[in-house]
């Protein structure tokens, strides 16, 4: 297979959770261990910062990566999902895996990959840490793809476990309370290593503390959110996390230089994007990646920040998405617009009835309704796309 026949093959034969939702999910641990034996576990040889969490595991992997860059060190990520391109999902100091790499990955490996029923995620996660073993990367940041316990990242032994936070997502797979979820997210405290708890919430502190006592885990929980890095809010907390966890990491030499020189140069050194990010002005437009009630709610408290005169925001989801729920959190004033992200999991129409209840104005195309609402708003308006980092894709991506 050459380059495209190969990324054809990974999207569109694998299971993939963001495209398929709960039948592609694939927990355990068994898989993904047989396949990086038999691919001659490139993961022991390299060092890891894991990263779990409800939101903002991604951001935190991102400024953690950018800080390491401004420090010295080759950072491999491993993050998901991707907005446009596959190769955003693996990359060695903002530089997107290589082609033939994932081609020569592919086909030397597809048999066996075929024959043990991998997932979408766990070819990745497998294609990431071979790909970083053969760049020798000095560390490598990865992000927790589901939970924790039963994800196929899981299986690494990382110097640091990163859990940015706590709220219900995913309810159907990992538990429809704090406790469950958090135990669930646990999972990756291991084995005499740092574990970091990026905000304190006394109603599940004790569970990570328990685990991390059990696994004789150093365990460091951060209170203090407050910093002027960022005007976005919800990155405020974000960034006190990254900081946090660059501070109690052993073995690398990082200064204050380095890290505020990370936190400033995080899009040029990773490429980071999709978090209340701005695509245009005259009507300003914001593309942010929030999907569940927590992410709405630190968007309304950001849409609060704004000057505007009018407000149109773009709404499109997966299927599952309690969207009555979701929509709360948005300003009374706020003219919403309905789409559907061209994927298998997109919420249809007839589903978005279901859940709202009431009359709205729905375009099955997310390109056209984005044209629409920039046709009616002026340059003093605010336009925001949010929903599910598919939906940015099917709009910006035409």
């Amino acid at each position: 297979m050459n380059y495209k026949e190969s990324i054809d093959w990974i999207l569109k034969e694998l299971p993939f959770y963001h495209e398929k939702g709960k039948e592609a999910y694939k927990p355990g641990l068994d898989r993904i261990t047989n396949f990086l034996e038999f691919i001659n576990s490139p993961h022991k040889n390299l060092k890891f910062i894991h990263i779990g969490g409800t939101n903002g595991k991604g951001s935190t992997a991102h400024y953690i990566s950018s800080i390491l860059q401004e420090s010295g060190y080759k950072a491999g990520l491993f993050t998901s999902p991707h907005f446009y391109d596959f190769r955003e999902r693996i990359k060695v100091n903002n530089q997107k895996i290589d082609k033939d790499f994932i081609t020569e990955f592919t086909n030397l490996n597809k048999k066996n990959i075929e024959n043990n029923s991998l997932s979408f995620f766990e070819l990745s996660f497998g294609l990431a840490v071979s790909y970083f073993n053969r760049n020798k990367v000095d560390i490598a940041i990865i992000e927790v793809g589901l939970g924790g316990r039963l994800d196929a990242t899981n299986i690494i032994n990382p110097l640091m476990s990163i859990i940015t936070n706590i709220s219900l997502d995913h309810t159907e797979i990992l538990g429809d309370n704090l406790e469950d979820i958090a135990g669930e997210k646990s999972g990756i405290i291991k084995k005499d290593s740092i574990t970091i708890i990026g905000e304190c919430n006394n109603l599940i502190n004790n569970v990570f503390i328990n685990k991390a006592k059990k696994c004789n885990s150093k365990i460091f929980i951060n209170d203090q959110h407050e910093n002027l890095y960022s005007n976005v809010l919800y990155q405020k907390k974000n960034i006190a996390t990254a900081i946090f966890s660059i501070k109690h990491l052993v073995g690398f030499n990082i200064t204050e230089v380095s890290i505020l020189n990370g936190i400033e140069n995080v899009e040029l050194n990773t490429g980071f994007y999709g978090r209340w990010s701005k695509i245009s002005d005259d009507p300003k437009v914001i593309i942010d990646v929030a999907h569940n009630n927590s992410g709405f709610e630190q968007l309304a408290y950001q849409i609060e920040t704004e000057d505007y005169k009018k407000l149109y925001i773009i709404l499109g989801f997966t299927k599952g998405k309690k969207v009555k729920e979701l929509i709360k959190y948005l300003p009374i004033d706020a003219n919403l617009y309905y789409t559907s992200p061209k994927i298998a999991r997109g919420m249809k129409k007839e589903e978005l009835l279901k859940n709202i209840g009431k009359t709205f104005n729905f375009d099955a195309n997310p390109r056209s309704q984005f044209l629409k609402v920039k046709n009616i708003a002026s340059k003093n308006d605010l336009i925001i796309i949010t929903g599910s980092n598919f939906l940015i894709k099917d709009i910006l991506n035409e």
